[in-house]
């Protein structure tokens, strides 16, 4: 909850800053001049609320999302060695981490892959996939489940989805500024919102949308050598680098399956998108960053 205020108050902070700069550059002037008549602050507050709230809510809703996405099973009772071993380690290496024993599920799915989700860190779900358990060592499966929880440590699933919230925020008022520019100005519309607004916001939310997404995937990437990091120091640097081997060998073999879109962001491994674009770095810079760091 500390992270959220202190994220929501330099939101705030921020929004108060684009305001200022707004009033000093004449903006609000200007508009008026030409007969936009678009109230600035109020746009920016109302795209703050559905941005930053849309976020919000996702985020609340993440473990019974991922849960009905993915299809896991959370084990209330082990009935298998395995779920046994599973739901030992998960408690394990959470106690080492500092964190509340998460929910711990399997999700059926033949390709190795993990996830972790949950709106705080004591209040969490860390699950892999049937793939992982049957074909991965216990040493290799012990370091997934330490990035993944490195996940929770971190707080990368709020502070995800606060950037998300705030770059909706800005998305959504940019393309209503232009939106509103071109109906009134361009169009010259004096009654009410015309086509010109609902067609040109649309555009817009999507072009912005595009180079919002540079910033989300950015953070995303920089978040996986942390958790990297944090598998190597909850499980072992050897076993990180031999679990991410092994996850390299398993996809140049055709056997990768991303998860679901909505939670590529927390598997232990992306997809192929563009570089920039791409919500993990590729294996072999992850693997190299964990051998440097040994040095």
């Amino acid at each position: 909850m500390l992270r959220i205020g202190l994220f929501l108050l330099t939101n705030l902070a921020v929004m108060l800053l684009v305001g200022i700069i707004f009033n000093l550059l004449g903006i609000q002037g200007i508009l008026d001049a030409n007969g936009v008549g678009l109230n600035l602050p109020g746009l920016l507050v109302m795209c703050a609320v559905f941005g930053i709230g849309g976020s919000l809510i996702s985020l609340l809703m993440s473990k019974t999302l991922a849960r009905m996405s993915t299809r896991t099973q959370i084990i209330q009772q082990p009935q298998t060695a395995d779920e046994r071993w599973l739901v030992d380690t998960v408690r394990e290496l959470s106690q080492k981490a500092g964190i509340g024993m998460p929910d711990v599920g399997i999700f059926p799915m033949p390709q190795a892959n993990a996830f972790a989700t949950g709106w705080n860190r004591n209040s969490a779900l860390v699950a892999v996939s049937e793939g992982l358990l049957q074909r991965f060592s216990r040493d290799e499966a012990r370091a997934v489940i330490g990035h993944e929880i490195g996940h929770v440590a971190n707080g990368d699933m709020v502070t995800l989805a606060l950037i998300q919230g705030v770059v909706n925020t800005f998305v959504m008022f940019f393309a209503r500024l232009v939106g509103f520019f071109v109906d009134r100005v361009l169009l010259r519309n004096e009654e009410g919102l015309g086509i010109g607004y609902y067609i040109t916001s649309i555009i817009m939310d999507m072009v912005f949308g595009v180079f919002a997404m540079f910033v989300v995937a950015w953070f995303s990437r920089r978040r996986e050598y942390r958790a990297d990091a944090a598998g190597a120091h909850l499980a072992s640097t050897n076993a990180m680098i031999a679990a991410l081997a092994r996850i390299k060998a398993e996809s140049e073999a055709g056997r990768e399956q991303p998860l679901p879109a909505n939670m590529k962001a927390f598997g232990i491994y992306g997809n192929s998108m563009a570089a920039l674009l791409a919500s993990h770095p590729p294996l072999e810079d992850r693997i190299l960053a964990l051998q440097n760091s040994g040095r």
